[in-house]
């Protein structure tokens, strides 16, 4: 989208259920899970580019042996990086022991990221620091091979100062206070707990030490694990961990709000954020590629046996509606369909707003994310101009020459490549002239196809701050001297912040919250802020169940169609001489179009979790308060 907004994260994971032997003799080298990792991270890298890692686990290694691997960057291409950093290392150890080469035991035994199981992870960084340190996945080590565990997600949880002090209740000092070191210190608190109980049954059973050690690895139950630790999360998440000896789980939300699917054969076991990641790496058919189900997980055992689990009762199914507008690939066959319904379905007020004048009006699209969307557009506008075009042939029966026929039916809708994103300006500039004039220029636009009494519809992806839309776009549009602008956003408009793993954490940064407030100015009703103030702050102290979403009351008194004429005022103040319209996407078609994933929170205030109320209203405080602070 043209206001770039940051996603948390994409996961990957592989476990290779035959030995590197098998991989080296079917497909020609051992090295076939971590060249099928580089693939399914460079696949994800739009879901992340700000750091990346990778981590392996060697089964059945001898004591004294390596069998944990792990690589993290922030380098500017981090996955190119640290898959450079493993190759330096696996070309190092081969060129200095070229009987290497032929001996998969020996590659397994001396060379690092070899190994059966594998984590690969993809990341913003959203807020705060962004250092190698940040960067997933993340390593809990232990001297007992069970106990260690790495893990990776896409998540966010809303209630991490109470998960925080549960961690401290248990007696445990966390050494950060963030969502991913509380989560797996949770998860680690519980496999301590269930190793230690299996190995005093084993001692009871006559066992000692060392002989226990590979009976642990049988008798453990992640599934059981899991739904210790998971019991009081409130968040979105996809949450994948490999446990020291082998075992590993990805684990989903119960209500479904951050993706995750499988692949399985007698070969893998796969997982990934998107499902045509693993259609393109691992050559197979959408149809064998399936949806971890809300609430479960998918656990592989140190055997190889592979068992979907429910770890949580799944809620209401409020998969994130983002994901398929704008944040996963548009590869996936039923995301290209999804998009060009949204495209489609806005037609009918895009055509109210342009007169129905097809002959007069220019269709484009910013960024090239909206192309799908602008696909579905153009389609629809080109029915409506062939249903106009029979309805004229008809009324003119014979008087029509052929030459008019003719004059007819080759009228088009006009489509122009109007912007072009210039990817080599970016704004590294802070101070604020600098910057905007940076901003201005982002984009290269097209010169000689607008007349002046042409309209010119421009369809994004969505609006979020209109930052981009006012400092850029609108002032780079005017400058071809359109009759009109059109502004057509896919998506409904975003008026709460979100807290499920998406970067839009605080509500005045938000132009529909600005438009609200300042129709509620304009109609001397400003006095509604004070008051949601007033009932947020009555709310505090409440459990988040009993809480309530009253940032909703700043809204009620609009139409959606006032807020978009104000936020229309608002972004195009600046000496924009065209007449400028926003039209947005209801939510009621954004459900016709993407009927599986049905997760709106960020435009009707409908949070899937009762923690997503407190943080709304928490939001609603900081802005009220002037607190820069995040709501979560």
């Amino acid at each position: 989208m043209s206001d770039a907004i940051k996603h948390e994260c994409g996961i990957a994971m592989i476990r290779l259920l035959k030995p590197l032997e098998y991989y080296k003799e079917k497909y020609g080298t051992a090295f076939y899970g971590v060249n099928k990792m580089y693939l399914m991270m460079e696949k994800q890298h739009n879901r992340g580019q700000d750091g990346a890692g990778f981590a392996s686990i060697k089964l059945n290694t001898k004591p004294g042996q390596r069998y944990i691997s792990r690589v993290r960057s922030v380098a500017q291409q981090p996955i190119q990086d640290i898959f450079a950093q493993i190759n330096q290392r696996i070309n190092s150890e081969l060129e200095a022991h070229p009987e290497y080469a032929d001996d998969v035991e020996a590659q397994k035994q001396n060379i690092p990221y070899i190994g059966e199981v594998l984590l690969g992870h993809v990341r913003y960084g959203t807020f705060g620091k962004n250092s190698v340190e940040s960067v997933h996945p993340f390593l809990r080590q232990n001297n007992w091979m069970h106990r260690n565990l790495i893990m990776a997600g896409n998540f966010n949880m809303t209630n991490v100062k109470e998960l925080f002090n549960n961690l401290i209740e248990l007696g445990q000092h966390p050494k950060e206070y963030t969502d991913t070191i509380t989560v797996m210190e949770k998860i680690g608190h519980f496999l301590d707990d269930a190793v230690s109980k299996i190995y005093k049954d084993l001692k009871k059973e006559g066992y000692n030490k060392q002989q226990a050690s590979p009976l642990i690895a049988e008798r453990l139950k992640v599934s059981k694990i899991l739904k210790r630790a998971a019991k009081n999360w409130d968040g979105g998440y996809a949450m994948a961990g490999l446990i020291g000896h082998g075992d590993s789980f990805v684990l989903r939300d119960p209500a479904g709000i951050r993706p995750a699917y499988y692949y399985q054969d007698d070969e893998v076991v796969v997982i990934a954020s998107e499902r045509p990641v693993i259609q393109t790496a691992f050559n197979v058919k959408f149809e064998d590629v399936h949806e971890l189900t809300p609430g479960h997980a998918i656990i592989t055992k140190k055997s190889g046996k592979v068992s979907i689990k429910k770890i949580l009762n799944p809620l209401e199914r409020k998969a994130c509606s983002f994901e398929r507008i704008y944040f996963s690939r548009g590869s996936d066959a039923e995301i290209y369909q999804e998009r060009k319904n949204l495209g489609k379905l806005l037609m009918p007020q895009v055509m109210e707003a342009i007169g129905h004048e097809t002959k007069n009006t220019v269709f484009s699209y910013i960024p090239n994310t909206a192309e799908t969307s602008f696909y579905g557009m153009v389609e629809t506008a080109e029915k409506e101009l062939n249903k106009a075009k029979t309805e004229t042939i008809l009324k003119g029966k014979r008087s029509l020459s052929a030459e008019k026929v003719t004059e007819i039916l080759s009228e088009r809708i006009r489509v122009e490549k109007i912007a072009n994103k210039d990817v080599k300006l970016r704004t590294f500039i802070t101070e604020d002239s600098s910057r905007d004039d940076l901003v201005a220029h982002v984009y290269d636009i097209t010169y000689g196809v607008i007349k002046p009494e042409d309209n010119l519809v421009i369809i994004d992806d969505s609006i979020v701050r209109g930052t981009t839309l006012k400092k850029s776009i609108l002032k780079m549009l005017d400058r071809l001297n359109p009759k009109k602008i059109v502004v057509v956003s896919s998506a409904p408009q975003i008026r709460y912040p979100d807290c499920y793993g998406i970067d839009m954490a605080n509500l005045e940064s938000l132009i529909a919250f600005q438009s609200a407030l300042a129709l509620l100015n304009d109609r001397g009703q400003y006095h509604i802020v004070d008051d949601v103030y007033k009932k947020c702050k009555e709310q505090t102290d409440l459990e988040d169940k009993y809480v309530k979403n009253f940032v909703k009351e700043v809204y009620d008194p609009f139409t959606d169609e006032e807020i978009s004429d104000k936020m229309a005022e608002l972004l195009s103040q600046d000496n924009i001489k065209a007449d400028v319209k926003i039209i947005f996407q209801s939510v009621k078609n954004l459900h016709i179009a993407c009927p599986k994933n049905l997760g709106d929170w960020y435009f009707t205030g409908n949070y899937p979790t009762v923690g997503g109320n407190r943080v709304v209203n928490r939001a609603f405080i900081n802005f009220y308060e002037g607190n820069k602070e995040r709501a979560y």
